[in-house]
């Protein structure tokens, strides 16, 4: 078994306008393809694909309180509760954060769990290391009594839409979690890797250091080799399987570490993301974390998903991983 950074420089050439008719001009990008999946990426010269946004969040979001279900007024009135085998109480607490059903039935189990009711609107620079592990315990612990409550329910993943362009449905900022006797595309393809090619990839990228930003005790960060979004960095677990069986040091750890990444962001001029978490009830699976960001609200507001990423399953991004890396590196280490 051997890990492979494989990369391909495409180039081609075109015409265009000039005052003496037409001339030759140079184009091109660089394929990529995952070590771990063989996903293919195509890294563009940077031409401002994902461009930072000044929108009025703030006041967006006050356009949503007065209904949201989410917050302080509603929130314990209107969410709906888990069943006695999964909670005495109905929801799990920790700190500020709150974590009920998800009324959408996206699997047998289904959570959503609030950084706070107070926390309508949350910028990323001050999504904090408590706030984002308290989150996490929440969403864990929902996970650990749902799969003891049913032995089938055996795929386990948590996963987040930050603010409207990321498919997010509510303003307020949450994080939702599955517990389900079915495992999603991406999960199963996790899945599927085996833990040891996991680990030289790990090696490698530790060895290389291009693209390696921080080993925080439990968990590696990185920015990916062939990245799947904007600013795609990946978090991997290697002593753990699944999200339910996370200790409390850990989950406090990769809320650390996501808080970082989420202050990165915010120094990037991004506001709204996607993350999960993909667990598996596989001997030797590497639970890990994907996070990408997304385009941010304004008017001339532009999707980052293209045709390129919803149906041919390639990513188009215009920034080297090297140098998000390098950019992370300080958020994590401080």
């Amino acid at each position: 078994m051997s890990v492979s950074f494989r990369r391909e420089r495409v180039e081609g050439e075109i015409l265009v306008p000039s005052d003496s008719g037409y001339e030759p001009r140079r184009t091109g990008y660089e394929m990529r393809w995952d070590p771990l999946t063989s996903q293919a990426c195509k890294l563009l010269p940077e031409s401002n694909l994902l461009p930072s946004s000044d929108f009025d969040l703030a006041g967006f979001g006050d356009q949503s309180k007065s209904w949201c279900p989410f917050c302080a007024e509603r929130v314990e009135r209107v969410t709906p509760r888990f069943a006695a085998a999964i909670s005495a109480e109905g929801l799990f607490r920790r700190g500020e954060a709150l974590c009920f059903p998800n009324l959408a039935g996206y699997a047998r189990h289904a959570s959503v769990s609030i950084y706070g009711p107070d926390r309508h609107f949350l910028p990323l620079d001050q999504i904090t290391q408590r706030l984002v592990a308290d989150n996490l315990q929440t969403q864990v612990d929902f996970c650990r009594s749902a799969c003891r409550a049913d032995g089938e329910a055996t795929w386990v993943s948590l996963s987040a839409n930050h603010m409207l362009p990321s498919g997010s449905s509510l303003f307020h900022p949450h994080v939702q979690g599955a517990v389900d006797p079915f495992p999603t595309t991406q999960q199963a393809i996790s899945a599927g890797v085996p833990g040891e090619l996991v680990g030289e990839y790990l090696a490698a990228e530790r060895s290389m250091g291009e693209r390696h930003i921080a080993s925080s005790g439990e968990i590696e960060w990185l920015a990916a080799f062939a990245p799947a979004g904007f600013h795609d960095l990946r978090a991997f677990l290697p002593r753990f399987e699944s999200p339910e069986r996370l200790p409390e040091l850990v989950v406090q750890e990769l809320g650390r570490g996501l808080a970082a990444a989420l202050q990165l962001y915010a120094e990037l001029g991004c506001s709204s993301f996607n993350w999960a978490l993909f667990g598996a009830p596989r001997p030797g699976h590497v639970l890990n974390l994907r996070l990408v960001a997304r385009a941010g609200l304004h008017e001339s507001y532009r999707s980052d998903v293209t045709y390129f990423e919803r149906l041919h399953g390639t990513a188009l991004v215009d920034q080297a991983p090297e140098l998000l890396a390098e950019r992370a590196r300080p958020f994590f280490n401080t």
